[in-house]
């Protein structure tokens, strides 16, 4: 479409997109959907430039979508499958689709994932003293069991109810740290909720 409406004369605006992009995406997306004639469904790709979330055709495709995944080259450089980045991604149907349990469970660990995000970088460079905040010991030693339930080889298959379950076990050992005295957790503690 950015060709068509060059060639057209429309003048480049966003990033050289020209303005008959953003009217026809809409169009294009709103045809998805069920009706009395049958349903359309679409997995849509965005390929964003360099990985900026916040290239104009990314960022319109994300504000009519019903929810979107994000892969992350940085995940996918550690090993990690699949690449789906927590943070950036969203369902705008997980409230339709999903229990009140399930909700909350997946709310804390992706509060969890991102305490451990922020301080990420005062962890590496040796800046962050234990004890200092329980929050952020609890994400350290919950990290390593989050990563492993994130990552799924090709061929491993896993049933809906064990992948609730793990959930479920990692807020709960979150739940128990976040409940130990303000002193760090205790060596025992720490390598039980690893578990």
């Amino acid at each position: 479409q950015r060709e068509v409406g060059l060639a057209a004369g429309e003048p480049p605006a966003t990033k050289g997109y020209c303005p008959s992009v953003f009217a026809v995406l809409p169009k294009l997306i709103e045809r998805l959907g069920c009706n009395e004639h049958g349903s359309i469904t679409g997995i849509l790709t965005v390929l964003a430039e360099g990985d900026d979330l916040n290239d104009p055709v990314a960022d319109s495709a994300r504000s009519l979508l019903d929810g979107h995944i994000v892969l992350s080259r940085k995940l996918a450089d550690r090993g990690h499958y699949p690449a789906i980045d927590i943070l950036q991604s969203v369902s705008r149907l997980m409230n339709t689709v999903a229990t009140a349990d399930h909700r909350k469970a997946a709310l804390a660990l992706r509060e969890i994932y991102a305490i451990y995000a922020d301080a990420e970088d005062l962890i590496s460079i040796g800046a962050f003293v234990p004890g200092s905040n329980k929050r952020i010991d609890g994400a350290m030693a919950l990290i390593d069991r989050i990563r492993r339930f994130l990552i799924q080889p090709v061929r491993q298959r896993s049933a809906f109810e064990q992948t609730l379950k793990e959930l479920e076990g990692i807020v709960r050992a979150w739940n128990e740290l976040l409940g130990a005295p303000a002193a760090p957790a205790s060596k025992n503690t720490l390598d039980r909720v690893r578990r």
